[in-house]
Parts: structure tokens; sequence; C-alpha cells
């Protein structure tokens, strides 16, 4: 078996693998470069498969994309097409010798209208003011001296809420715990998580759709360090806990920090102490004055009894 990886300037190097029980082809790290159409000849018959890989692209609802061509300048005699969806309708074409370019911002009942532009340097379709009917897969082909076929997948995410902290307990003498809970609503695909400083302490996360989150946490001392995030992959929000809307633990309950509360085991410690020295002291003092006592009263029996 012979693979042939420094084929088409090794882009397929250290990548491709084939198997001599099935002849299957396996190629590892694959990236766009790799994407087009592969043929397997078997026996006189030709087996043909489009191999498509995506560009994952997420952006926010409302602003604008840039599905990049992956040129910084396009060369005479090549030619650009783009096309949006699995219907492959025509978005946008482009023909550098005419210096022709054309958008169809008319396709699919005009979910594009006046949202199209073409980058007559680079072939890049630029989509403004996205919504979420134009997420999908968008495909780039360019013919010519630049030859190159390309997909993207854009997704089109709801801007994320800021999420809500409340407490669901106020700390009281009777109870050493604030309980404090960070929810967002109308939500999905996020993650949701408890920050003290940098210092991840809980989070929870949902893939499905648009449902309300909660996450509830329990601290003995309440401070400003603590926040709530909610994010995506690409952005978050994030909300820090104001101390002055709650009742901190210091305002109800005598709790500490991990260092303070060290040197008041300490001192506790050392303070239970002396007072068993005192207690043994006192005993030992007690018993010596009942023993002179007891000294002082017998002597006075026995000289009576001389008398």
């Amino acid at each position: 078996m012979t693979v042939y990886d420094d084929v088409l300037d090794g882009r397929f190097r250290d990548r491709l693998k084939l198997d001599k029980q099935t002849g299957s082809l396996t190629i590892t790290n694959i990236t766009t470069e790799h994407a087009g159409n592969y043929e397997i000849e078997i026996n006189h018959i030709s087996i043909i498969f489009v191999l498509m890989v995506y560009d994952e692209i997420s952006v926010m609802k409302g602003d604008s994309v840039i599905i990049n061509s992956g040129f910084t300048e396009i060369s005479d005699d090549d030619q650009i097409w783009w096309w949006f969806g699995s219907e492959k309708c025509l978005a946008g074409e482009m023909t550098v010798i005419n210096n022709r370019f054309t958008v169809y911002d008319g396709v699919l009942n005009g979910r594009f209208r006046d949202r199209l532009k073409l980058d007559n340097q680079t072939g890049s379709l630029t989509i403004t003011n996205i919504r979420t009917e134009h997420a999908g897969c968008y495909k780039l082909l360019i013919t010519g001296v630049k030859k190159s076929f390309k997909t993207f997948r854009v997704s089109v995410n709801a801007r994320l809420p800021v999420p809500v902290i409340s407490n669901s307990s106020q700390c009281s003498s009777s109870s050493s715990y604030c309980s404090l809970v960070c929810s967002v609503v109308n939500v999905n695909h996020v993650t949701l998580s408890w920050y003290k400083g940098n210092r991840l302490l809980s989070s929870i996360s949902v893939s499905d759709l648009s449902i309300s989150l909660s996450l509830p946490l329990d601290i003995e001392c309440l401070d400003d360090s603590y926040s709530c995030v909610v994010a995506y992959s690409f952005t978050n929000q994030t909300t820090h806990l104001n101390t002055e809307l709650y009742h901190t633990c210091s305002d109800s309950v005598d709790c500490c920090g991990p260092t303070e509360a060290v040197i008041r085991l300490v001192l506790s410690a050392l303070v239970g102490v002396a007072t068993v020295i005192l207690l043994v002291y006192d005993i030992r003092s007690r018993r010596a004055e009942q023993d002179q006592a007891h000294i002082h009263t017998s002597g006075s029996i026995e000289s009576k009894a001389e008398c």
C-alpha cells in the first residue's frame, strides 16, 4: 500500500491512511483545503465522493458578518459564485475579467434584500443586519487562476440576556449560609456559571430550545468577588454581585475568610487550653486549702486530747 501525501503542495502530508482490509481512505486533521471530489476505482468501477468541510461562523443577531473567500486579491480571469442553502440559491456572482459583480438579494422571498455585498478585491461576501433566517450553509466556488471550493455554516444567535442574581434566603443568626440564585430566560445552547474572581464554582449547560435556566449557590460569606456568567462559545454576559442589594453574612452572621478562620481557630484553641489550665489550678488550690484546713482541725483535736 502506498499513499502519496506530498501531492498538491503537500496539503495531505502525514494525514492519509489506507485500510488494508477495506481499502477505505482516512484523512486526519482535516481542513477546508481538503474539500473537493474524491474518486475510487475498484476493478474498473469508479465511485465519486464529494467531500464538504465546513468553516463554522457564529454571529449575533443584528450584526454584520463577512464570509471570507480566503484571498487578498482576485486574479484576472477568475470567476466567483456564492450559493446559499441546500436549494443552492445563487446569492452572488462576480466575473473579474469584465469587472462585473452581481448580488441576487431577491431570492428566497427577498430575505437577503439590501443585505448582501461582494468585495470586488477579494470576492468575500458580507451579510449586514443578519437574522436567523440567514443561518445555514453557504458555498463558494472560484474558477480561473485561483481554484477554490469552500463551504461555510453560519449560525445566528439571539443576543444574550443579562443574568439576574437574587437571594432565595437571607442570612440570619440561625444560618451560616447565604443562598443565591442566578437565572436567565429564553436561552439555548448556553452555559450558566458562578465564579468567585476567576475561579469557576459551578456551571450548567443547555442545548434545548429556548428555556429558562437557574443555578443556585450557597456561600458562607457574601462579597463582591462573586459573579454569574451566561455564555455562548464566542461571547458572554456577566453580572457581578452587588452586596449593597443583599444582607451580607457579616450583617447577621459572624463569618470570616479562610485566613481569619484559621487565626480564630488557633485563638479558640489557646483560650481552651488556658481555660483548662485555670480550672486545674483552681481545683488544686481548693484541694490545698482543704488539706490545710484538715491539718489545722486535726492539730486542734490532738491538743485538746492531751489536756
